[in-house]
């Protein structure tokens, strides 16, 4: 884990320990540039107005964690949660990351090469909205409607677009997307996302007929339990090897299950090259 998502994961901390929030969605967005968080004052600006025109917060108030000015936001999802389970494909009921761990996976993914991010099972939109935000192609697939209303509402109100497709990624036809060099991010922990990565990096892979890279992300776990079916590579080494994947790095972040635990979530960034790999070293998070 790099200086940033340590910034993050200490914020985290210092923030539930010190004002136990009691929303169900509970997170916080630093209002001001900081050298602790080298974010452009102009993109904090659109991280806190997602949060200040998303339904699912309830209440904002400015409070100052560690020395850094924030605005906490708390909120409730139990009806977007319950209708994004009703769907039979649907492998990961809608949880959603915090904003500023949406925005590090962006930034990280930018930094990595790729031009496309993917997200696959996209919540609210969160991750496709950052992801425009540091300049990247950004595809929101999510089955749900109410979901990706949502999305375009929040869109809508201020004025980050991204491409969304209200759809069941399981059935989708990837190539329709003309990528070049993408990214693909798995919603669902290990033990209930693994039908929806395999389908995923099976048709993307398959799919592809020039050269070229392609990236995955997983959200995995750092927590080995023993009736886990794989505890290696964070939970996805079978998926990594089957598919001879080379890892990246792993970026340890906030999400919402989180919150009360001392492990945070670990997003595993993971590559492959069609038919041959490109001239040059891979670049990683380290």
């Amino acid at each position: 884990m790099d200086g940033f998502s340590a910034s993050i994961v200490g914020l985290k901390n210092n923030y539930m320990r010190d004002f136990s929030p009691k929303g169900y969605v509970s997170e916080v967005v630093p209002r001001q540039h900081s050298t602790r968080f080298n974010i452009e004052q102009a993109i904090l600006d659109k991280l806190n107005l997602f949060g200040k025109v998303n339904p699912i917060y309830l209440n904002q108030t400015d409070i100052v964690v560690d020395g850094v000015l924030c605005s906490a936001y708390e909120g409730d999802i139990n009806n977007y949660w319950l209708s994004s389970k009703k769907h039979d494909t649907c492998y990961q009921p809608f949880y959603p990351t915090w904003m500023l761990s949406a925005y590090a996976l962006a930034y990280y993914s930018k930094r990595l090469g790729f031009k496309e991010l993917v997200d696959v099972g996209s919540g609210d939109g969160r991750l496709a909205y950052c992801s425009t935000l540091v300049g990247l192609k950004a595809f929101s697939i999510e089955i749900d409607c109410s979901l990706s209303l949502l999305q375009h509402d929040i869109s809508s109100l201020t004025g980050v677009g991204f491409e969304i497709y209200n759809t069941d990624a399981t059935r989708f036809e990837y190539e329709s997307l003309d990528l070049s060099c993408p990214i693909f991010f798995i919603s669902g922990l290990p033990e209930c996302g693994d039908i929806l990565a395999r389908d995923v990096v099976a048709k993307e892979i398959n799919s592809r007929n020039k050269k070229g890279r392609v990236g995955f992300n997983f959200m995995g776990t750092h927590a080995v339990r023993e009736y886990m079916a794989d505890n290696t590579q964070w939970g996805w080494g079978s998926i990594i090897k089957n598919f001879n994947l080379e890892i990246l790095g792993c970026a340890t972040l906030p999400t919402l299950w989180t919150n009360d635990q001392e492990l945070d979530t670990a997003y595993v960034f993971a590559q492959m090259y069609q038919d041959s790999p490109a001239a040059g070293i891979s670049p990683t998070l380290n």
